[in-house]
């Protein structure tokens, strides 16, 4: 693996913490593929976690409910040949996906006004258009 999989600023995924199971991979690799268990399942406890602060773990468990079996989430990989690069994206995948989890809300949106001079500008220019496209009718040309 490479490295610790960060989530956002110095929190990151501990590798004590993630459940790996390994199966056979459907997909390219010729007679390769029916030996060898290339796709990986990686599951992290985040009802029990301790790395994740709690108000992060809060954000986390409501926004992820419908992915969660008992608490814990899960990531599937399968589309390299290679166990050891499935391993590296499901680990992305999976602190990604806890990343936009536990980013907070959006500010709230603070209503303003329009400016008048400018709503009074806009629709001068309507005017200014529709008088240039009501000239080009063919009406006086006959």
């Amino acid at each position: 693996m490479s490295g610790p999989h960060v989530i956002r600023g110095s929190v990151s995924l501990p590798e004590a913490e993630l459940m790996w199971r390994f199966s056979r991979s459907s997909g390219p690799g010729g007679q390769h593929v029916n030996t060898s268990d290339t796709q990986v399942e990686l599951r992290f406890d985040l009802a029990n976690t301790e790395a994740l602060p709690e108000v992060w773990k809060a954000r986390a468990l409501e926004r992820l409910a419908g992915r969660l079996v008992d608490g814990v989430v899960s990531v599937r990989a399968s589309e390299h040949r290679s166990q050891w690069r499935n391993r590296e994206t499901a680990a992305v995948r999976l602190a990604a996906l806890l990343a936009e989890a536990t980013a907070p809300p959006p500010r709230q949106r603070r209503a303003t006004r329009i400016p008048r001079g400018i709503n009074e500008r806009r629709l001068r220019e309507k005017k200014q258009r529709s008088d240039t496209k009501r000239g080009r009718t063919g009406r006086d040309w006959g």
